[in-house]
């Protein structure tokens, strides 16, 4: 969520040689116990949430630099989502042991984990509330969300931002093209950048409701 910045992570891939995952292929499943997390080395990861009647809705995109699956194992309860490799992706997969071992030689790192886990709760917090505002509300605090690559660009299709959000592909088209008018974003295939984080702070902000 963010971290990728400074790769403040880095560290959990000593002495752990990474796993590789094709695109498409689950690295964990919902309902199952969190015996470990993932640090990602490359590529993208998609956490998403699936019914009993067989229906997915996307909750992010994680890309290099990232942790997936922290949650559920620092908590011992079972995983909330799936995760499934979107790209190609080298993930180091780091258990109770290991993260002792990296605590250890990194005290320091565990400072950080736990500045981590409480960005998570208040962002988890700010969704939950996301609910009841509008759609171009929701958009643009999810935007604020996503994590670009090192030249600014964010992969993500118009269908996986309206999963996330909860609104239909034509909405969050339309929402784009106003922002695109405006300057405040650019859009391309399968991507988009923010050009004006002020913009998109202050329609999130907005009292619509």
């Amino acid at each position: 969520m963010g971290e990728n910045k400074r790769d403040i992570w880095r560290p959990l891939a000593e002495g752990r040689p990474p796993q590789i995952y094709e695109p498409g292929r689950l690295i964990y499943l919902q309902d199952t116990q969190a015996e470990q997390f993932y640090y990602i080395l490359s590529g993208t990861v998609k956490c998403f949430l699936s019914s009993g009647a067989g229906s997915e809705r996307t909750l992010t995109l994680h890309h290099s630099g990232e942790l997936i699956g922290e949650a559920a194992f620092f908590d011992r309860q079972p995983r909330v989502s799936s995760a499934v490799a979107v790209t190609r992706c080298e993930l180091v997969s780091v258990d109770r042991q290991h993260l002792s071992d990296v605590f250890s030689r990194h005290p320091d790192l565990a400072v950080s984990m736990l500045e981590y886990l409480a960005r998570t709760v208040r962002l988890l917090s700010v969704h939950v509330d996301g609910t009841l505002l509008q759609a171009d509300q929701r958009i643009a605090r999810y935007l604020l969300r996503l994590t670009p690559e090192a030249d600014g660009t964010i992969h993500c299709t118009h269908e996986e931002i309206g999963e996330a959000v909860g609104v239909s592909r034509v909405t969050v088209s339309r929402v784009l093209g106003d922002l695109a008018k405006t300057g405040a974003v650019s859009t391309g295939y399968r991507t988009l950048k923010i050009i004006d984080k002020a913009t998109l702070h202050r329609m999130a902000e907005a009292d619509g409701r």
